[in-house]
């Protein structure tokens, strides 16, 4: 019986800020969206308060100074490294792993069943803590979302012990009284909307769902559901991903910090845009066959006039060349640009990729760019930091760029933002 663990870093992006500000240890702390705009993550303390994540930080201001919430604003280089060295050290304790998302990854256990797994699961909680810094959970179980699901009960405290939950090591009938005690939608993969729908037919509870009629469940819903029951009852159908699959699309966009009406404003934006989606596309080694480019106006904004609009082009021949697709993008942009309206937003799509390695070529094309010239780019940026060698078309003096005005230094990234100890 395959078995699997799911170590998750505990409200990861707040956790990261009190790393290096240990004053906000015991403080109720946010981290904010784009422009510093909802919040994105919350401490226990700030969840205690019944504030619900995506709540607008406008919203918050009286219960902000009534309890002494500390706002934050999204600091996301620090994240991705911390991410990185988490990751690093969880991949010591299993030969198979698989990076869910910044903040948890699975880990294969067959073959550590003399392991005892509680204590385990201490040690990899105990090694993240001690070697990172950051705080985490673990649950183990036979399936991936039976994991997650031990996960979710390991963080609220209702199995385990400190932080640790086994599924194995619980007898048959606590299982069952703690599935029925836990909602449907603690499942992963049944949101909001999902469990809503199952509640009105009387699937309401974790172990409802257990117990419903599989052909049902894929009749109603999906093939997907009925599999998520399977893995409830301890079949597993979901394996590890040891290598994660290349995205199909890449999007990069950002709301502006303050609205855009010129048309050069926006070009810079989405020349901005097309470098770090192409650096992606490289990364995972695909070249893109047809790009879109769209903007749109607020349009919550009831007092001004609005328009949105994207065009997608196909390109004559597949590339990853960043200087290629600016050039596609602004000429995109062109088009669908119409002056007199304030701009909230634009983006850019890569699409239809294909594996730069499969790609044939013709007598008549030159290529896909310049390879050599990207290689160099990346290797600086990779060196120096991303946007240290870029574009012309990028700009300099970014006015439109996102607002964050309560970002932390990025203590691990940056020599001139290194904390210093006194």
């Amino acid at each position: 019986m395959p078995r699997f663990a799911l170590v998750d870093g505990n409200n990861f992006y707040v956790s990261c800020e009190r790393l290096f500000n240990p004053r906000l240890e015991g403080r109720p702390v946010v981290v904010l969206s784009n422009n510093d705009g909802c919040t994105v993550a919350r401490s226990a303390e700030v969840k205690a308060l019944g504030v619900k994540m995506g709540t607008p930080w406008f919203q918050m201001q009286d219960l902000a100074k009534r309890h002494g919430i500390v706002a934050l604003s999204s600091n996301y280089e620090l994240y991705a490294d911390l991410s990185d060295r988490m990751m690093s050290v969880l991949a010591t304790f299993s030969p198979d792993q698989e990076i869910y998302s910044i903040d948890e990854c699975f880990l294969g256990l067959d073959g550590f069943e003399r392991q005892d797994s509680l204590r385990y699961g201490q040690t990899i909680r105990q090694r993240v803590r001690q070697w990172v810094g950051i705080p985490a959970c673990v649950g183990m179980a036979s399936t991936k979302t039976l994991a997650k699901l031990a996960n979710h009960c390991a963080k609220k405290g209702l199995a385990g012990h400190d932080g640790v939950c086994d599924f194995e090591r619980l007898e048959a009938p606590q299982r069952t009284a703690l599935f029925r005690s836990l909602p449907v939608d603690a499942v992963w993969g049944v949101g909001p909307r999902l469990a809503h729908q199952l509640g009105e037919r009387g699937i309401r509870s974790v172990e409802a769902l257990r117990q419903a009629d599989p052909a049902t469940l894929r009749r109603t819903f999906s093939v997907v559901l009925e599999r998520t029951q399977a893995e409830l009852n301890g079949m597993a159908c979901l394996a590890l991903e040891d290598v994660t699959p290349p995205r199909q699309q890449i999007q990069s966009s950002r709301s502006f910090g303050q609205y855009v009406e010129d048309l050069p404003a926006l070009e810079e934006a989405v020349a901005s845009y097309i470098g770090v989606a192409a650096e992606k596309l490289r990364r995972q080694r695909s070249l893109t066959g047809m790009l879109q480019v769209y903007l749109r106006t607020n349009p919550h904004r009831l007092d001004a006039p609005q328009y949105q609009k994207g065009l997608t082009v196909p390109l004559p021949a597949p590339t990853d060349d960043t200087l290629c697709l600016i050039a596609v993008a602004r000429w995109a942009l062109k088009k669908i640009y119409r002056p007199g309206y304030a701009y909230q937003k634009t983006g850019v799509v890569l699409m239809n990729l294909c594996d730069a390695g499969t790609v044939q070529g013709d007598l008549f094309s030159k290529g896909h760019g310049n390879p050599r010239l990207m290689q160099v780019m990346d290797r600086i940026n990779a060196a120096w930091g991303r946007g240290t060698l870029r574009s012309a078309a990028e700009g300099i003096d970014k006015e439109w760029t996102m607002k964050r005005e309560k970002k932390t230094p990025a203590y691990t990234t940056r020599w001139d933002q290194l904390p210093e100890a006194r």
